[in-house]
């Protein structure tokens, strides 16, 4: 990951580290990875003993199953505050480790803790499976609308359960998060190339797509209004294979769009989360709504997305400003598939996408280093100025004066403060600030902390998200003939 770089071959591990300065905020010790607090020790054991009653109130009441997701939420937490903690030293031990190049002391913290979030996940899920498929008879309305069920439970009681499709889903989501899971753990390992991985995700998403294609099969899109006309007037538009490849392209971006906007404490966490709450915002617009014919699907997307941050609120606690753990490429991908099974599987990627703004444009931004037009460094995270305490704009190197494209292009992107320049006397560029959102928003704003910048950008991701459920649900009306979320969706199934 970026934020990390393994010890080399000649490293001596066991090599004291320098005394910490408290006098710095950077540099100020942190408790033990090995050591839990008495007071998080009475919270663990408080948070855990509400949620076994709770699921068991729900399990003996036969209760709603989203009720049960919260109480595994609370428990999954605790298991993986505990597991970090506790499996740190562990880590180290078989190499998972990491050198935090952003404080002064340069310290050596566990990596990879993303694995120990995954599994955790995946076990929580495993064991919520009966929850919400438990004693139901279902009757599908036909017309190929599987969301539409008519329920008849055996105590008499019309509660809210899946219909019995939506096990393959369950199931098929659930071996995808895992494939995702098994390739971070190898990135963390081996440092696979970025041509060698790119693709990946697309394989894991297989058997996602396959229970796709034989349960559901809808590949039509509404038509914008404008483009109507042009399109023989028809409001939706059947993409058919293109459609699949899309919900491919969707799989592949997510994961990697996370792993490439990282680089310091929290980030890769902190962005995870808003956009899971607010997914999970948008999921509960949709079950307000009495008798929605999208219920099941929101539903589906709560299930996977309470567990998914009570795992990652333990990870943040850990990770955050001063980390005492490294995430590893293995969070960023597992969380990067979460996102892609619910918006996929949830039926509203394109809505997806609108969260996943920041991200898009900081995959834009940096595609003249990814794609080998400027240089690009192994590292591309801000410097760190261990006399001032602050990150400032990492660089890129020119080993030969730009051509003369590039420099205007580069002279351009300067002039609208979007880039740093640096140049010789005769004014040829001899390096740039690396292409990132990071280095981006410490050229515009200047150099600065790394908490601050690190809650400066999820500031910013919170006000994506909260613009991209605004244009979802207000300014889509221009463009769209309905929102869904108010009017009952066309009976051959569009997809927004």
């Amino acid at each position: 990951m970026a934020s990390c770089v393994r010890p080399q071959a000649s490293y001596v591990p066991h090599r004291p580290p320098p005394i910490p300065r408290p006098s710095t905020p950077a540099t100020m010790a942190t408790a033990p990875a090995t050591e839990i607090s008495a007071g998080w020790y009475f919270f663990l054991f408080t948070l855990c003993g509400a949620c076994i009653g709770l699921i068991w109130t729900v399990f003996a009441g036969d209760g709603e199953p989203l009720v049960a997701s919260l109480g595994f939420a609370g428990l999954a937490f605790a298991a993986t505050y505990c597991l970090i903690t506790w499996l740190g030293e562990a880590f180290k031990r078989v190499g998972f480790v990491g050198r935090d190049r952003s404080k002064r002391d340069k310290r050596e913290i566990p990596e990879t803790m993303g694995a120990v979030c995954a599994v955790v996940y995946l076990m929580v899920m495993m064991v919520f499976v009966p929850f919400p498929f438990y004693e139901y008879l279902v009757k599908t309305s036909g017309g190929g609308n599987r969301d539409a069920t008519v329920e008849m439970v055996e105590t008499g009681r019309s509660l809210h359960r899946f219909p019995h499709n939506k096990l393959g889903e369950y199931l098929s989501a659930l071996l995808s998060l895992q494939s995702m899971a098994i390739l971070g753990v190898a990135d963390d390992l081996f440092d696979i190339r970025w041509r060698h991985k790119l693709f990946l995700p697309a394989i894991a998403a297989v058997p996602m797509l396959i229970v796709y294609y034989v349960d559901f099969g809808v590949t039509e899109i509404v038509v914008p209004l404008r483009l109507q006309p042009l399109l023989g007037g028809g409001q939706l538009l059947n993409l058919s294979w293109g459609y699949y490849i899309y919900m491919a392209a969707i799989a592949i971006f997510c994961p990697n769009a996370i792993n490439i906007y990282a680089g310091i404490n929290g980030l890769e966490v902190a962005q995870s989360i808003v956009i899971a709450v607010f997914i999970a915002l948008n999921d509960l617009l949709y079950i307000s709504v009495g008798g929605h014919p999208a219920t099941d699907s929101h539903l589906f997307s709560l299930y996977f997305l309470l567990p998914f941050l009570g795992v990652s609120g333990a990870l943040w606690a850990h990770n955050r400003y001063p980390s005492r753990v490294f995430v590893g490429d293995t969070y960023c991908y597992f969380a990067g598939m979460t996102f892609a099974v619910v918006g996929i599987l949830g039926h509203f990627s394109k809505t997806l996408l609108l969260l996943f703004v920041p991200q898009i444009f900081n995959f834009l931004y940096s595609a003249p280093q990814l794609f080998h037009l400027l240089p690009c460094p192994r590292h591309r995270m801000p410097h760190y100025n261990a006399r001032t305490d602050l990150l400032e704009p990492s660089r890129a190197q020119f080993p030969y004066p730009p051509r003369w494209p590039v420099a205007l292009a580069l002279h351009t992107l300067h002039k609208l403060g979007l880039v740093q320049l640096w140049t010789a006397p005769d004014g040829t560029i001899t390096e740039c600030s690396n292409l990132t959102l990071l280095n981006l928003w410490l050229v515009r704003f200047g150099p600065m902390r790394e908490d601050r910048l690190t809650y400066g950008l999820a500031a910013l991701q919170v006000v994506a998200c909260a613009a991209g459920l605004f244009v979802r649900h207000r300014l889509a009306l221009l463009v769209f003939p309905y929102d869904n979320l108010k009017v009952t969706l066309p009976p051959d199934g569009g997809v927004f």
